[in-house]
């Protein structure tokens, strides 16, 4: 079983039945749940967004990954259509307000402001589209998918609702089980790290050093503040190369000298979008 955040018909829902069409795909209705669903064992994987291409990072998920005993064995990237739902027979005339995850509503921002209706955040995009349907407003949209449509019995009043062309979110594959792919020659490899840094003079800098040296490419580098602590920065670290190569092998090495704390999160293929197109953070 995998489980994601949010109702019937999410993207969450769309990503899982993209690359695990004959696995069970379960609802949950918070991040958190899903992550506990799968430390827990009551489902093998879970689903999760971490960024998207218009909107940029899900910046819960960072918080939630070091609190949870979880791997990353594989990344996914779904291109996004967001469509504009309503009742049957609804016009845009009519609409005076929309709903939808902050995150698609961001994403949909300039087309919201050019109807003039009025923006309100839900949980996740497929609930907005449960609660237009459930109360029955013709004034109301929701901005989710095709499939909720579907799922609903709703109109797609504007097909292609999002502000940018290529807007796609990226997804990460958590396990409660930690797996390493084999090293193969011509198979480009991430590494996720999870470290802070010792109270040293210049200690990012020296941190990351050693990935330059040997030639390992940092693609991403979030840092945050644990427990709202405010002298004490953790970061968060997607690294090009497998965590058994031997340029990777001397890069932590070096990392061992100025952060603490390290912690692997999962070493995984790249996946093919990587290499078709440029992914915006």
């Amino acid at each position: 079983m995998i489980v994601y955040q949010g109702h019937e018909g999410a993207y969450s829902h769309l990503a899982c039945r993209h690359v695990f069409p004959d696995r069970e795909a379960r609802a949950c209705e918070t991040f958190r749940d899903a992550m506990e669903s799968v430390e827990q064992g009551k489902a093998e994987l879970a689903m999760i967004p971490v960024e998207n291409s218009t909107a940029g990072r899900v910046e819960e998920i960072y918080r939630l990954i070091p609190r949870m005993s979880l791997h990353i064995v594989e990344e996914h990237f779904e291109p996004v259509n967001h469509c504009l739902l309503a009742l049957p027979g609804t016009t845009l005339e009519t609409l005076k307000r929309v709903y939808s995850h902050p995150q698609a509503l961001a994403q949909c921002a300039n087309h919201v402001l050019e109807l003039g209706i009025e923006p309100h955040a839900t949980l996740d995009t497929a609930g907005a589209a449960v609660q237009i349907r459930d109360e029955g407003l013709p004034e109301q949209a929701a901005i989710a998918s095709s499939l909720a449509a579907e799922l609903y019995g709703l109109d797609i009043v504007r097909d292609q609702f999002q502000d940018q062309d290529g807007n796609t979110t990226r997804f990460i594959i958590l396990s409660h089980k930690e797996t390493l792919p084999p090293l193969e020659p011509g198979v480009v490899y991430l590494t996720s790290l999870l470290f802070r840094v010792r109270n040293l003079p210049a200690a990012l800098y020296k941190a990351l050093g050693g990935f330059a040296t040997n030639g390992v490419n940092l693609i991403k580098l979030e840092s945050y503040t644990p427990g709202g602590a405010l002298n004490a920065s953790q970061f968060h670290v997607d690294i090009e190369g497998h965590l058994q190569s031997p340029a990777m092998v001397r890069a932590l090495e070096e990392l061992a000298f100025f952060a603490e704390d390290v912690r692997v999160l999962g070493t995984y293929r790249a996946h093919p979008f990587r290499a078709s197109r440029t992914f915006a953070d």
